[in-house]
């Protein structure tokens, strides 16, 4: 790694590291729009690695693939900031997509199938996983979700310090719950997508050779994982509202009589 004059060889890094950037190009896809490009974002991400290559400090206690994986993704989302990353029309189908898994959820005491969202959104199914295709990078909290309405934005309701009275502290960690409770609840194949993209760090190409399925597939079972995540975590978040307006927490329905 180093050359003859004992500094860091940096073509050789590139050369070395190139095949990360990829990997991190391929997995950031899932949470990307189809308009988006892997190449557009490799292009960036080696950017990202040359400029790693330039800044690092050897000796500083870091290693530098780690230093470099910061850099690279760092590189790959400010070459994204400017575009838009879902349009708005599937956003707009996608909460109605959310607003069906509430309603059969509560009909059915369970995760609807795809088959009874279809039906409940008056279309074929084709179209509705045609709908999840278009919808890869649909996120979990969007900027959207994060104020608009008649009351305190998202992340001030959210945000975390010193002031936060035990209420607004209980409020929060009851919605940490809800999360965890919808990733319990999900059907075990979008279970098993969720596990292996976010803490395996697997790529759709890699999970569908997993599942035994197309890569598609799994973008579709990855869209339709995260509108369940967030009919629960957005629907349960009303009702937090709701309890922060009246000065108290939200019942349990645990603890229901």
């Amino acid at each position: 790694m180093y050359t003859a004059h004992g500094v860091l060889d940096r073509q050789q890094l590139v050369t070395q590291y190139a095949p990360l950037v990829k990997r991190i190009a391929f997995h950031l896809m899932a949470r990307l729009p189809a308009s988006v490009q892997v190449e557009d974002l490799i292009q960036n991400g080696m950017l990202g690695l040359l400029d790693a290559c330039g800044r690092f400090e050897d000796g500083q206690g870091a290693q530098f693939e780690t230093y470099a994986v910061q850099r690279i993704r760092g590189a790959m989302l400010d070459g994204l900031r400017e575009n838009d990353w879902v349009p708005r029309s599937v956003r707009r189908e996608m909460r109605r997509v959310e607003a069906a898994i509430l309603q059969l959820e509560h009909q059915h005491g369970r995760q609807p199938t795809e088959t009874e969202l279809a039906t409940a959104l008056d279309m074929p199914l084709a179209d509705y996983q045609r709908l999840l295709g278009d919808a890869r990078g649909h996120q979990l909290l969007s900027l959207e979700d994060m104020g608009g309405g008649d009351d305190e934005e998202f992340l001030d309701r959210h945000e975390s310090g010193a002031s936060q009275d035990p209420l607004a502290l209980l409020l929060e960690d009851d919605m940490r719950v809800t999360l965890v409770r919808g990733i319990e609840a999900l059907p075990e194949r979008e279970k098993l997508v969720m596990s292996l993209y976010y803490e395996e760090e697997l790529n759709l190409r890699e999970i569908g050779e997993v599942l035994g399925v197309t890569e598609s597939r799994v973008c579709q079972l990855h869209s339709q994982a995260i509108a369940r995540l967030r009919a629960q975590v957005l629907g349960e978040d009303g009702k937090l509202k709701t309890a922060k307006r009246r000065g108290r927490p939200p019942r349990n329905p645990a603890n229901a009589s």
